[in-house]
């Protein structure tokens, strides 16, 4: 991200000059930490402390808990940079993990992030975030709104000819959101490309015919 020169934001080198925060490491969508645990109670044991430091340095954190343990996670919500705050919301959280006996692991935290190869003159960031249902990110990304899945960025090559995209996509949503999910990608610019298992799936292809499947068999199989 580099260094920037608002006074709410920091960068990553400054994140992790700040003490109290070597249990964190920062990934392509925040600063995060994973605190392993051997049981889905022994993990969840972290998340008052967390709720605590939160509403104290006004930081508002993504939590995942697993019975393997709980990733804490501090989202970019500015594409400029890390909030101020951060490192202390850090600090305090690797404190209480370590008062619960919960270990950290600084080799688990990642972040998957899915660029997509786009046709020089095409714009496909519409048609994903309608079909993923995600927002615009800065000037070239796109995000899910509550994080959960992989950080999109739209890569045009320069060149190239208009052919089938090399990124495909399966997006598994709820029966009764399906055909809207659709309805909204096509009208962002998709085409249709084959509906022949629908309600079970529809293909659609962008602009520029990255290939992404709309599908929800998986909320009404029996």
């Amino acid at each position: 991200m580099g260094e920037t020169s608002e006074p709410d934001l920091i960068s990553a080198a400054e994140f992790h000059r700040a003490p109290g925060v070597a249990d964190w490491r920062v990934t392509a969508t925040g600063p995060q930490s994973v605190f392993t645990a051997s049981s889905l109670t022994e993990a969840a044991a972290l998340i008052a402390p967390i709720v605590a430091a939160a509403e104290q340095f006004g930081v508002l954190p993504d939590v995942d808990v697993r019975p393997e343990g709980i990733v804490v996670r501090v989202p970019y919500r500015n594409p400029e940079g890390i909030p101020a705050a951060a490192p202390a919301f850090a600090a305090a959280v690797s404190q209480a993990a370590a008062e619960l006996q919960l270990v950290a692991d600084p080799s688990r935290p990642q972040s998957i992030g899915i660029y997509v190869a786009q046709h020089s003159q095409a714009d496909a960031r519409p048609f994903f975030t309608a079909a993923l249902g995600y927002e615009p990110f800065g000037d070239t990304d796109a995000v899910d709104p509550l994080r959960c899945g992989p950080q999109l960025a739209f890569n045009p090559i320069t060149g190239d000819i208009p052919a089938r995209g090399r990124t495909h996509f399966d997006v598994f949503v709820p029966a009764d959101q399906a055909k809207a999910r659709v309805d909204a990608a096509l009208a962002a610019g998709g085409r249709l490309v084959d509906d022949s298992y629908a309600p079970a799936w529809w293909s659609l292809a962008s602009p520029d015919n990255h290939g992404v499947d709309i599908a929800s068999w998986t909320d009404t199989y029996d």
